[in-house]
């Protein structure tokens, strides 16, 4: 009877704290990008850094897209979720051309109803396929529009936010074709993922852009870019650029006021999802792990992240 009362009285305490203990804010997550079709190598490392979850891209899941669960028993063993998992792969993803758009709307709604809406997430991120030679035109955006509005309408049955994910190289890339699609769309269907150095790159200033569409963000993906890019307004660097010098850097590489950002999340108690969209580091960029660790340790030395797993960080 002691050893029964010792306990009923320790799993009270332990729910009695569960209740008073501070409710989630921020979670960070891994890119699944970072492992490339490793999933479950990326799994055990995200887990093993204290990250609360992984978002990978469709085209390096395929073998997991027809068995959710099978994958979502490797996520719950390790204690992480899927954040989302993005488009791609073998998916129509042509936002901009008419002939196209009922086989993608047909294909992202059966992804999010047969795939992602297995594992609780809240949004679908997706991206919009390639930038077309010229920039984007008036009419290519109202058919981006009306396409968003379209999958977004149907894949809130399964309580997802469509989250397009502005990036150079594709269709919504600088700063009047994100604030036309955002007039031209549902806000109730609607939604972004907005990502640091996209965003700069793109000639956008990234607070400026989260500030005034703060309502609207689904979720947000950090990385930074050469400190030479801050305040950038030039045009866009070009992809053959990219592949001999990495656009994309750790944080604290200075091209993206960080702290400000955090200041503006801070300030509006935001709650949600973080990703580290890094890449595979490429020759002389260091480890994964290595990359990781520099990440971990800005997040917790610069920005004052607490971060704990199993659990959530704490702003």
């Amino acid at each position: 009877m002691i050893t029964n009362r010792r306990h009923f009285l320790s799993t009270g305490l332990a729910a009695v704290a569960a209740q008073a203990a501070p409710q989630p804010k921020i979670r960070f997550a891994t890119s699944g990008f970072i492992w490339q079709e490793n999933i479950e190598e990326g799994i055990r490392t995200t887990a093993r850094f204290g990250f609360h979850g992984i978002e990978p891209f469709r085209q390096h899941i395929l073998k997991y897209v027809g068995k959710p669960l099978e994958l979502k028993r490797q996520l719950d063993a390790a204690g992480i979720s899927l954040v989302t998992c993005s488009n791609g792969g073998t998916m129509t993803t042509s936002f901009i051309d008419p002939s196209q758009t009922a086989q993608t709307i047909a294909d992202h709604v059966q992804f999010a109803r047969d795939f992602i809406a297995h594992f609780g997430c809240r949004h679908f991120k997706i991206n919009l396929g390639r930038r077309p030679p010229n920039p984007t035109t008036e009419e290519q955006l109202k058919t981006m529009a009306g396409t968003l509005n379209e999958i977004g309408r149907q894949i809130a049955q399964f309580g997802l936010k469509l989250a397009p994910h502005p990036h150079i190289w594709s269709p919504l890339e600088r700063e009047n074709e994100l604030r036309r699609v955002m007039e031209l769309t549902d806000p109730k269907y609607v939604f972004l993922v907005t990502d640091t150095a996209h965003l700069t790159l793109g000639g956008m200033d990234p607070v400026r852009i989260m500030k005034d569409y703060y309502p609207r963000i689904a979720a947000i993906h950090f990385k930074d870019t050469e400190a030479r890019y801050r305040g950038f307004r030039g045009a866009t660097p070009t992809q053959e650029g990219h592949r001999k010098v990495n656009l994309y850097k750790n944080l604290g590489a200075g091209g993206v006021d960080f702290p400000a950002i955090f200041r503006l999340l801070r300030a509006r108690n935001y709650e949600g999802w973080i990703t580290l969209d890094l890449d595979p580091p490429r020759a002389g960029e260091g480890t994964i792990e290595e990359n990781l660790e520099v990440n971990r340790r800005y997040l917790q030395e610069k920005l004052k992240v607490r971060l704990s797993h199993p659990g959530v960080a704490h702003p």
